[in-house]
């Protein structure tokens, strides 16, 4: 069973440590382009978790196996999406970022999502076109692509949307 809970600075070596597996993740998997120079550092997540954003995955043994920022709000690299359309673009929404676990714990990212939406149920993430593994989280855990956004520093990102008035039926509720 995997708990969340808010982070403190005093997590931060175990988060910085979680992002650092998550990148051999990344690179294992063949995504060389994402979370390159070091992303996120230090000071993005001390920011993080001094706005209250950044949450811990704790397992049954109290370890730390994961983390995320969870940003309610409007995101500015959200106003614009191209190739598509945001599916509600009119209530508030929440963005999951900087999602990382352990490589040996699985169900942390339906955790985190499950999470998220169960406090507000429009949620929004964007993951490199190369991350096949968040590609397939996102949209195993009800997310559909709704177009391509643009990072502040030009890079391109799949931008994923979830929200109740567009859920999308579980296999189980649909016989399959």
């Amino acid at each position: 069973m995997i708990s969340i809970r808010k982070a403190s600075l005093a997590d931060l070596p175990e988060l910085m440590e979680l992002f650092g597996q998550a990148r051999l993740i990344m690179r294992s998997d063949g995504n060389m382009n994402q979370w390159t120079g070091g992303y996120p550092q230090a000071g993005l997540v001390e920011g993080d978790i001094a706005r209250g954003d950044c949450y811990v995955c704790m397992d049954g043994d109290k370890r730390a196996v994961g983390t995320f920022a969870f940003i309610v709000g409007e995101d500015p690299t959200y106003a614009k999406i191209y190739e598509g359309s945001w599916m509600d673009d009119t209530r508030p929404y929440g963005t999951i970022h900087r999602l990382a676990s352990l490589p040996d714990v699985h169900g942390v990212a339906a955790a985190c999502i499950d999470w998220c939406y169960s406090r507000l149920p429009n949620l929004r993430a964007d993951t490199h076109r190369d991350n096949r593994i968040m590609r397939h989280v996102l949209q195993r855990n009800g997310f559909v692509c709704c177009g391509i956004i643009y990072l502040m520093n030009g890079d391109e990102r799949l931008a994923y949307q979830k929200c109740a008035a567009h859920a999308v039926p579980s296999p189980s509720a649909t016989g399959g």
